[in-house]
């Protein structure tokens, strides 16, 4: 193959500095989760998940299955085509008004994942709006730095939840120019919220759209689960909420909301939407279930128990002296600050302990602050804890880690 030694040096560079990733064959069991069966060369054997982002368990959730069999049944497996040629189904259509209606907009906009939904929106927002200037948070994700950068549009990165220099920024530039702040509501490798109140002020004295990515507190938080601007009573005040299907509702998918004149314009203009094909049917039936499910009283249960939890394990894991770093959401990140010792604690963990939680490492997070990211869900138990604190112990001590401070 021509030029085949770049990419072998490519390959190269990533294992020398110890963060080549490699997945692991998970076989989960409906009705089971946490536990999954893991395959190895030499045999399976039953592991604990700790890294999930299906938050509340809803992928394995009787409801979801049951709406996902009904639609496959009747529709089959695929959706046709795009939206605009034959990829439009009833299930599409009702997800979309539940979607607008869980966040108290004129309209929603389906996409095949976050990712799509951001990087197509964003992307399109510099073509509708000239001369436009994105604000975007220092850590905001890939999929939005994406958007951004293909929109063509001017851009200006302040530090990140750094509202001073968000000012700043706005202050110097032209108040003429319509302008846009990207912010995400919950951080997910540190586990920290977006300043949102703050940032609403300030898009309201510069006259400035607000953009929220709410992926990581979509089904988590607020009375039905619409995100943290519905816990805090600030929707009103955002003018485009994105969202995914893939975390706390538990299936696949992404989509935006907001007015319904902003919506259309995205739909009829954003390659990532009209050249792509639509989300199956059976994924939207499934996703509908889980949104409808998580604005009822057991929703609420959910949540309430999945904070519990997170609030639990930080308590664990600061008790027995390991170094979890300050986290107001669900996320427990427990900082390690080494590729290679990041790697060799997770697979001891998976290998010695059946406990399977993967590393973080650059470029997900910088270089020297490399984590292993806990996701406790309302199923995790405290007795897997004291059995995930233990072993952890165990290995820290091996790999001559230090503890917290």
């Amino acid at each position: 193959m021509k030029h085949l030694k770049a990419f072998e040096d490519a390959l190269g560079e990533i294992h020398g500095e110890g963060r080549y990733r490699v997945f692991i064959d998970l076989q989960r069991q409906r009705g089971k989760f946490p536990k999954a069966i893991a395959r190895f060369e030499d045999g399976e054997r039953e592991v604990t998940i700790w890294c999930s982002n299906d938050y509340l368990g809803m992928g394995q959730d009787e409801d979801v299955i049951n709406a996902m069999h009904t639609a496959i049944d009747s529709f089959g497996a695929g959706s046709g085509g795009t939206r605009n040629i034959s990829g439009t189904t009833r299930y599409h259509v009702d997800l979309e008004r539940e979607l607008a209606d869980l966040h108290q907009k004129e309209a929603a906009l389906l996409f095949t994942s976050g990712y799509v939904s951001n990087e197509a929106t964003l992307s399109t927002l510099g073509k509708i709006l000239p001369n436009l200037i994105i604000y975007s948070d220092s850590l905001n994700h890939a999929s939005m730095i994406e958007g951004i950068r293909r929109s063509g549009a001017d851009r200006r990165i302040f530090r990140h939840n750094d509202v001073d220099h968000l000012r700043a920024l706005l202050e110097l530039d032209d108040p003429e120019r319509p302008k846009l702040i990207a912010f995400e509501s919950v951080y997910s490798m540190d586990g920290d919220f977006g300043r949102m109140q703050e940032i609403c002020d300030l898009a309201d004295e510069f006259n400035a759209l607000t953009y929220l990515d709410e992926v990581h507190a979509m089904g988590l938080y607020g009375e039905n689960g619409a995100g943290v601007a519905e816990m805090l009573n600030l929707a009103d005040r955002i003018d485009i909420i994105e969202g995914t299907l893939a975390k706390g509702y538990g299936v696949m998918g992404g989509y935006i909301a907001g007015h319904e004149t902003v919506i259309d314009s995205i739909r009829s203009m954003a390659s990532g939407f009209i050249f792509t094909t639509s989300t199956c049917p059976v994924m939207a039936a499934g996703a509908l279930a889980s949104v409808s499910k998580l604005r009822t009283d057991e929703g609420r249960r959910l949540r309430s128990l999945h904070q519990e939890n997170a609030a639990l394990l930080k308590k664990k894991f600061a008790d027995a002296g390991l170094p979890v770093m300050d986290s107001p959401s669900h996320i427990v990140p427990l900082m390690v600050g080494d590729p290679e010792r990041c790697k060799a604690l997770s697979d001891t963990l998976l290998f010695d302990f059946g406990i399977y939680v993967q590393p973080i490492n650059y470029p997900t997070v910088p270089r020297g602050t490399e984590r292993l990211r806990f996701t406790p869900s309302p199923v995790h138990d405290g007795a897997m804890m004291d059995e995930l604190v233990a072993a952890i112990l165990a290995v820290w001590k091996q790999l001559g880690l230090d503890k917290a401070a």
